[in-house]
């Protein structure tokens, strides 16, 4: 699943935002500014995922749920708070998307005939090799 399909759903009404003040570089507007934007997603109260989904989800992204059933989305990278709301928003749906995505199952495959034969000929090569090598006995030469 992409995040546009995501996208689609209205998935962002579920969304609640919280803001404070951003740490790091960034002059006065750090200290006076709510840039900072913490996103809440509660995947149980979700009525926008189907209830499979939403087992997909808590199985997948156990590790970033808390106790309550919330993914919690932050970003402070951007000087504004519009931004950085974006910014949430789209980390979020890129998340979820992955987790409900599945992959292709492996179809496992052989060697080719040719990369038997020139693995076999390598083996070849080496022992020649390490058989010239290996120190003449004095019985040889008896």
């Amino acid at each position: 699943m992409k995040p546009e399909d995501l996208e689609a759903r209205n998935l962002e009404r579920e969304f609640d935002f919280s803001t404070s003040r951003s740490g790091g570089p960034g002059g006065q507007n750090v200290n006076k500014v709510n840039t900072k934007v913490e996103l809440r997603f509660n995947i149980f109260a979700s009525e926008v995922l189907t209830e499979p989904e939403k087992a997909l989800i808590l199985t997948r992204l156990k590790n970033r749920i808390n106790s309550a059933g919330e993914m919690i989305v932050t970003s402070q990278t951007e000087r504004s708070q519009l931004n950085n709301k974006k910014e949430a928003i789209q980390k979020c749906l890129v998340i979820i998307s992955k987790a409900l995505s599945t992959s292709p199952e492996r179809r496992p495959t052989a060697p080719t005939v040719e990369s038997r034969e020139e693995r076999l000929e390598k083996k070849r090569k080496k022992s020649h090799k390490k058989r010239i090598r290996k120190r003449i006995e004095d019985s040889d030469f008896d």
